[in-house]
């Protein structure tokens, strides 16, 4: 048998392990595994501009798929690049391997150019980072990074010098050819027979979902069925819940309306399903809330819960079932239902293109998006307004995808997620929504898509401000303050880079211009100059808040910025 560097074996391991793409940019001490990769067809190499695209690209990829992607990054600033990206991907939960090249082994510890330690930078967003210094190590720290990123569905790490990879590899044969696990996890029959009793002599229970519920959509309908219960999701369940759901009533929270608030708030039994929602505001202070989560860790963490349950959501759904009455009344259910009714027609009305208005509303971009875009669209988010626009105003099929990062809430996601699921997924349409200070810091991978010739859609809401950032320095009652964005023109860049560049400035323009990108043989941006002045508000505004704002337009009048005031009485608050 021909002699194999360990760079062979690793890609051999990865190949093994079902991997067909790996995203990174080229660097010397990543040498030998981009060579390993050049001579094969079943494995490719995805180029990018910036190592935190490679990661965030790869956990589209993950996200999308289920499966194990690789992302890598060569020594020292090259794999410090990677970090924030796999902060998301870690905090998603999706499970990616990073490949953190170092410095010549011989020269490690000798503050060596470009010398960094990765096993201690990656171990705060990582279950497992080791470095490998022998070739003997190879395959098994690969496959035990491998295995623990698909069991515990997350982040692995692996550092490896330049040099080592060049070695002869001492094995030369994977070890173990990785199957994805999915255990069904239950509560015991005595925790199960307790659930059954709390729900069934409720008066008043409320379903709030979260990802967890993913592959559980059948069982969390006639759950709610049985409960006579609105559903409540959140921004990371809506792709999983909102569809073919009669008792969707939306979202609370900051991104939330009216009736998922209400109907948090107004129950005598929260029922938690694969959710850990992260802010304590808008959870109920008297009700009983019960937790069903696959991790123990995470039951009571977010607010006081009375019953919490360890176990999957499909398995544990489908023994409680038979264990619940459905003889129970409706009234909380339709009144749920009808103040949604309500909230949508006043999300709707946001939407509607008024006889003379000159300015965009990007309520209005996101509608048509939402009209003109595939049944089966992959649509990816930047944080901030476009996340919101993305959660009100997208309709979700069990079709769709939507990506974001919600967890981690980082800028400038979109793009790069948008690279990894246009690669892995050839045949579908994506759109990426794409905030213009997003856009702006890692725009460089534009070039990107010209390169790999993946036909993402960039549509980009050009506020020329973080308006996000502002919101909440109005609501803390300060002037916005080193927001402003000087932009330049997004699609005369996006011309150059090779892409099709269109921009829309007035709301006649913005359907036609979406159309034409969307029937592109190839990437598109559409710039679109959207009002700045958009107040978004969530379902329920706090004493402070309110004095914030208040405080906002005092200063503002008095400061001589009054023109910039927000005419409140026409603001809608979706209560």
């Amino acid at each position: 048998m021909a002699k194999k560097t360990v760079a062979h074996l690793l890609v051999d391991t990865l190949v093994a392990a079902g991997v067909k793409r790996v995203y990174g940019l080229a660097g010397d001490s990543l040498n030998g595994i981009t060579e390993s990769i050049r001579s094969r067809d079943d494995i490719r190499w995805i180029p990018v501009r910036h190592e935190e695209s490679a990661a965030f690209a790869a956990g589209a990829d993950a996200h999308l798929t289920g499966n194990l992607a690789v992302c890598a990054g060569s020594c020292g600033p090259g794999n410090l690049h990677l970090i924030n990206g796999l902060y998301d991907c870690h905090r998603s939960r999706v499970p990616v391997l990073a490949i953190a090249a170092q410095i010549p082994s011989s020269e490690i510890g000798s503050d060596y150019f470009q010398e960094t330690h990765p096993e201690h930078l990656f171990a705060q967003c990582s279950h497992y980072c080791e470095l490998v210094s022998h070739s003997e190590q190879m395959p098994r720290i690969l496959e035990i990074a491998i295995q623990t990123a698909l069991s515990r569905r997350g982040v692995s790490v692996i550092v490896m010098p330049g040099d080592i990879g060049l070695h002869d590899a001492v094995k030369h044969l994977p070890r173990l050819h990785t199957a994805a696990l999915k255990p069904g996890v239950c509560p015991s029959d005595i925790e199960l027979a307790e659930l059954a009793n709390v729900l069934n002599t409720a008066k008043k229970v409320t379903i709030f979902g979260g990802a967890g519920c993913k592959e559980a959509h059948s069982e969390l309908i006639e759950l709610a069925g049985k409960l006579k219960a609105p559903i409540v999701h959140t921004v990371r369940g809506k792709e999983f819940i909102e569809f073919d759901n009669p008792f969707d009533v939306g979202m609370t929270g900051l991104l939330g309306i009216s009736s998922g608030y209400h109907a948090v708030m107004d129950t005598d039994v929260l029922l938690m399903i694969g959710t850990d929602f992260p802010y304590r505001q808008f959870y109920p202070k008297d009700a009983t809330v019960v937790q069903i989560d696959i991790r123990g860790e995470q039951l009571g963490r977010r607010t006081k819960v009375e019953y919490g349950f360890v176990g999957d959501v499909k398995t544990t759904l489908r023994a409680l079932l038979p264990m619940l009455s459905d003889d129970r009344d409706d009234t909380h259910l339709k009144r749920s239902l009808e103040q949604y009714r309500k909230a949508c027609k006043g999300l709707g009305e946001l939407t509607l293109e008024k006889p003379g208005e000159t300015h965009i509303h990007p309520q209005y971009v996101a509608r048509v998006l939402d009209e003109l875009a595939d049944q089966d669209a992959i649509f990816t988010c930047d944080v901030g307004t476009p996340t919101i626009w993305a959660a009100r105003y997208l309709t979700m099929n069990g079709n769709r995808r939507l990506l974001g990062s919600f967890i981690h809430g980082s800028m400038a996601s979109a793009l790069p997620q948008g690279i990894g699921a246009q690669v892995s997924h050839p045949g579908r349409q994506v759109i990426s929504l794409s905030g213009d200070g997003g856009l702006a810091m890692l725009m460089g991978d534009l070039l990107s898509l010209r390169q790999l010739q993946t036909p993402v859609k960039v549509i980009v809401f050009k506020n020329n401000a973080l308006g996000f950032v502002e919101l909440e320095m109005k609501a803390a009652g300060i002037l916005e303050y080193a927001t402003d964005l000087h932009n330049p023109d997004f699609s005369r860049i996006a011309e150059a880079a090779g892409l099709l560049g269109l921009t829309a400035e007035t709301p006649e323009q913005v359907r036609p211009m979406i159309v034409q990108a969307l029937e592109h043989d190839g990437p598109a941006l559409v710039e679109v100059v959207v009002s700045r002045q958009e107040l978004i508000l969530p379902p329920a505004i706090s004493l402070d808040q309110m004095t914030g704002f208040g405080l906002f337009m005092l200063k503002s009048l008095l400061s001589g910025h009054g023109d910039d005031i927000i005419d409140l009485a026409k603001i809608n608050l979706l209560r």
